[in-house]
């Protein structure tokens, strides 16, 4: 019996290191950040104004703001004005130069 608790003991030794390491790995580097305060800023955003008493409420304005803007700029839809052509007839003399030796 004492075995089988040393056993258990010996595998929850194991497992819980494994377990607290379950984070993820993606770090955020600083040319990521650099382009979220300008794109921050493009929206009106500006650090260090001052104002801290207002922080939170201007950083989610701000955030919401990139959001709207970022959700518009790849929305579907939408009236196009241009034209297109799927492709084009291949006479059997093109055939016969792609396809025959």
């Amino acid at each position: 019996m004492k075995s089988i608790i040393r056993a258990a003991i010996f595998a929850s030794a194991l497992v819980i290191p494994v377990a607290s390491f379950a984070q993820s790995t993606a770090h955020t580097t600083r040319a990521q950040v650099r382009a979220e305060l300008a794109q921050l800023e493009s929206v009106g955003f500006h650090v260090g104004d001052g104002d801290a008493t207002h922080y939170p409420d201007a950083i989610q304005a701000a955030e919401a703001s990139v959001a709207a803007r970022d959700a518009s700029a790849s929305s579907y839809g939408g009236v196009s004005s241009s034209t297109s052509q799927s492709g084009s007839r291949v006479s059997a003399a093109d055939w016969n130069a792609m396809y025959s030796r």
